[in-house]
């Protein structure tokens, strides 16, 4: 594992550790997209089909284990726990996302590395991480105001993918056989969307203002 790997896992880490303090310390979802999680809660789930099956290192197994429970819990208390729940943006939160699911459901089954269904749901998973916050910024753009907890959140989620795109720089310098251009690509579209929402971070972090994003 390289530098940029570790970078982009732990930076992932903590955008969910922030997110869970978040919705546990204030009680409060409010900002936060059901549908992104939702979203995030089935990457992992169609991602790590091989969790029983391939062992690579504990640490592997460990990072797994983390998203897939961490992904569920914050759909459960989102959904389940009675004073988040009321606290729920839902009538700002109408990404219609099955649309997202379906799309990259199809393009897995036509654009994969192998035709298998382990590979299948791998190239599903990534072509749906690259594309799943865009409920959560269509929901922060619509509210308009963004609290200091959710705008860390989506920074830090965005920063998880820039390291990994790093990563694959490194990789691909020094690996002769690297070839995962899917992911690749998606990540760079990953990234791409987060490029607005950077923009006007730095801008209210040079400015010591809250964040704003234009309606």
């Amino acid at each position: 594992m390289n530098i940029f790997r570790f970078a982009g896992d732990m930076t992932h880490l903590i955008s969910i550790l922030v997110l869970l303090l978040k919705i546990y310390a204030t009680k409060s979802c409010s900002g936060i997209s059901l549908k992104t999680q939702e979203l995030y809660a089935l990457v992992f789930l169609t991602r790590y089909l091989d969790i029983f099956t391939d062992f690579i290192s504990v640490y592997n197994t460990v990072m797994k284990l983390v998203f897939i429970a961490s992904s569920l819990a914050i759909v459960w208390c989102m959904r389940m726990h009675g004073a988040v729940r009321r606290t729920y943006n839902k009538e700002l939160d109408t990404f219609r996302h099955y649309f997202l699911i379906a799309a990259c459901f199809v393009l897995s089954l036509i654009l994969n590395e192998k035709f298998t269904f382990q590979e299948i749901f791998w190239a599903f998973s990534i072509y749906l991480e690259a594309v799943a916050i865009l409920p959560q910024l269509v929901l922060l753009q619509r509210s308009g105001n963004v609290d200091n907890l959710t705008g860390q959140y989506v920074l830090f989620l965005g920063a998880y993918r820039a390291f990994y795109i790093l990563n694959w720089i490194y990789r691909y310098i020094t690996e002769p056989h690297f070839s995962r251009w899917i992911a690749c690509v998606s990540g760079i579209v990953q990234t791409a969307l987060y490029a607005d929402f950077f923009y006007y971070y730095f801008i209210s972090w040079k400015n010591n203002a809250k964040l704003q994003l234009p309606a």
